[in-house]
């Protein structure tokens, strides 16, 4: 609990809005989906998956672990597959750096492929794996939105990280 609080506190000291985002793609993003006033869901880390999704227009995601959340994903976006091998966005509770390696190793991923991190900031361990994650060469953009991160391989990127506050 105190965990929580104590990072939710440093969270806000370091994070900012779109007007701290030098990044052409990922002020779109934040302006044109993150802050857009469509609200898909309740919980904030579900709706960041949804409005990601239909912003994207993504066809083929993977939600792992996360049965309820599938569902969701499977009543508000009609055409989507699920657990294709090669997938547009993976959502995932927990990612360590050794899951992402094999992953990315089996060809799961493409350029413009994103991982949405759930829960990066619920306790110490989630968040010790997201700063050795987003510390990786292949990860080129990291947002962190404190109830979870967003993570892209974009080779064209610039690396760079992110606190955006939704």
């Amino acid at each position: 609990m105190w965990f929580q609080v104590v990072s939710y506190l440093k969270f806000l000291a370091k994070s900012t809005n779109e007007h701290g985002v030098h990044s052409p793609f990922v002020f779109k993003y934040v302006t044109e989906c993150l802050y857009s006033k469509k609200r898909l869901h309740r919980k904030r880390n579900v709706n960041v998956l949804l409005k990601t999704i239909a912003y994207f227009t993504f066809e083929s995601i993977s939600v792992k672990n996360k049965p309820e959340i599938e569902e969701l994903v499977k009543q508000n976006l009609r055409g989507i597959q699920l657990d294709k091998k090669i997938v547009d966005l993976l959502f995932v509770d927990g990612l360590d750096t050794a899951s992402f390696q094999k992953m990315l190793s089996e060809g799961k991923f493409h350029n413009d492929s994103l991982i949405l991190v759930d829960a990066i900031h619920a306790n110490k361990k989630n968040l010790e794996q997201w700063n050795h994650l987003i510390a990786l060469p292949q990860i080129t953009v990291s947002i962190d939105m404190y109830y979870c991160g967003l993570i892209s391989i974009r080779r064209e990127q610039v690396k760079e990280h992110f606190m955006i506050r939704i």
